[in-house]
């Protein structure tokens, strides 16, 4: 991840956001991160791209030793203040955990932050080195199938009453600047690389992962009352946000 793809600028609002009791975060991954990882004392978690420290904070109530790492010092900041005394935070970049020795980790956890990062491969392979033989890497994603930076959008068919996700690219990789802020004045913005799942698949097997489960999570929200709220909802539960892999090393 680069110095420009960082949520640093953002810190405090991230902090905000992701703390929010009906984020997605809390309402949709963290279970589905706690159940896929079961951490418990003993444990050795990496939380690569931590961020603020939203999920190892959660790991580390449940007994796991975890060690942060993100490439913004702001966020690396707010993840101290409130860390456990099984939690370690440090400022790196992803692609660069040479502090850190090989075999050290059970498990290495990324939640919404590979799609930032341009340096993927280097950044599998250090995975790879510092995670045990038959580790478990799980990455959480936006699903590089349906949302696609500036080729995927929502549209609504007045005629068949239909919500429907339209695709106009998928193949195709892409590298999209991304307004963090819509509709703000001040413009805060983040990199977003597009890749199709046989990237991930290809990328992860040179690295010397097996793909061992591959899960898609929908949103938990609802529409309020309108004449498209049945449209939207069924919407919702049929394409999914986000996808998750769960890696073991070989």
């Amino acid at each position: 991840m680069s110095k420009n793809t960082s949520w640093g600028s953002v810190a405090d609002w991230y902090d905000a956001s992701i703390n929010d009791a009906d984020s997605y975060q809390a309402r949709v991954i963290l279970p589905n991160v706690l159940r896929l990882l079961a951490p418990e004392k003993g444990r050795k978690i990496l939380d690569l791209a931590c961020g603020q420290g939203y999920f190892s904070h959660a790991l580390s109530a449940r007994g796991a030793s975890v060690v942060g790492v993100d490439i913004a010092p702001e966020l690396v900041n707010l993840a101290k203040k409130h860390a456990g005394h099984t939690e370690e935070f440090y400022v790196a970049e992803a692609h660069d955990l040479s502090k850190f020795d090989k075999n050290r980790f059970d498990s290495v956890l990324c939640v919404l932050a590979i799609q930032n990062i341009d340096r993927m491969t280097d950044v599998f392979e250090e995975v790879s080195r510092l995670l045990k033989t038959e580790g478990k890497f799980v990455i959480v994603l936006n699903h590089p199938a349906f949302r696609i930076p500036g080729e995927s959008s929502w549209q609504f068919d007045e005629k068949l009453k239909v919500q429907y996700r339209r695709i106009d690219e998928y193949i195709s990789e892409s590298k999209k600047t991304i307004d963090m802020h819509p509709g703000q004045a001040k413009k805060n913005t983040t990199i977003s690389f597009h890749r199709p799942i046989q990237t991930y698949s290809k990328s992860l097997a040179n690295a010397g992962f097996a793909i061992s489960r591959i899960e898609e999570w929908m949103s938990h929200r609802e529409s309020e009352k309108g004449p498209r709220k049945t449209a939207e909802d069924n919407a919702r539960r049929e394409i999914p946000l986000f996808m998750c892999l769960e890696c073991v090393k070989l």
